[in-house]
């Protein structure tokens, strides 16, 4: 019989058997079992003592036997908390726990921002990346309407520059997204980009058909335009919602 025991702060394996017994799995699962349940046997009409085996860090715990001044376990028992395994090979025995299982975690410094019990906030390295994404759509959307409203010529080329890195902004910001609170900032910051795009091909058209003339007559009509105030609404918004490292939502960027 193969039992794991304690002695002076030391662990060790102790194997009791004879000579020409040959060793059986089941055998030695009917051992151990009789062995912890019988308190008949002749170890426990000596100096017996019943404890518990708790291994720090993992879940369960096992059934010590104390005897002679030293702790025996059942091995099977030690490989369930420990989610290890044996292996039985000839007249051995391995117990294989894999390093990381060993001894509690290292204790690591928490994020209040990544936790996931805060995962309703927005991290931090996804404020700075939406903030960079609002700031590029904002750009681009204002040197539009000033380019039409003062009778500039807009190209197709020329808005493309601003879309792609409006587009690259947003890739950034999509890759650090980590929390939940990130992931539904990320959709709104989205939907104000494809927003931007569709008004800012909308006046490029404009500007082909000779049909921007009425910009430039009144400073108020890009403006007043429902895909306007749309974009203005939504990025009022957004720029709230990012300073205050919460999630929010808003009609506007829908």
């Amino acid at each position: 019989m193969l039992l794991l025991f304690h002695e002076r702060g030391h662990y060790g394996l102790k194997c009791i058997w004879g000579k020409n017994m040959r060793f059986n799995f089941q055998d030695f699962l009917l051992t151990a079992l009789s062995f912890l349940l019988l308190p008949s046997v002749t170890l426990a009409q000596r100096d017996q003592q019943l404890r518990v085996l708790v291994i720090d860090g993992h879940p369960g715990h096992a059934d010590v036997i104390q005897h002679d001044g030293r702790a025996y376990v059942d091995l099977q028992s030690l490989a369930e908390i420990t989610n290890g395994s044996l292996t039985f090979k000839e007249n051995r025995i391995i117990l294989s726990i894999r390093g990381t299982d060993i001894g509690p975690a290292a204790a690591v410094p928490a994020d209040p921002i990544h936790s996931p019990a805060n995962d309703a906030g927005l991290s931090q390295d996804f404020m700075r990346a939406g903030i960079e994404e609002f700031a590029t759509m904002r750009e681009w959307a204002s040197t539009m309407a000033y380019a039409v409203q003062n009778g500039y010529q807009i190209t197709e080329e020329w808005a493309a520059n601003y879309r792609e890195r409006a587009a690259n902004s947003l890739s950034m910001a999509s890759a650090a997204a980590s929390t939940g609170a990130d992931r539904q900032a990320l959709q709104l910051l989205t939907n104000e980009f494809e927003a931007v795009r569709e008004w800012s091909d909308k006046l490029v058209e404009a500007k082909k058909s000779m049909d921007t003339a009425k910009y430039a007559l009144s400073p108020s009509a890009l403006r007043d335009e429902a895909l306007s105030q749309k974009i203005i609404s939504c990025g009022r918004f957004l720029a709230k919602m990012l300073g205050s490292s919460s999630f929010q939502d808003d009609p506007s960027c829908h």
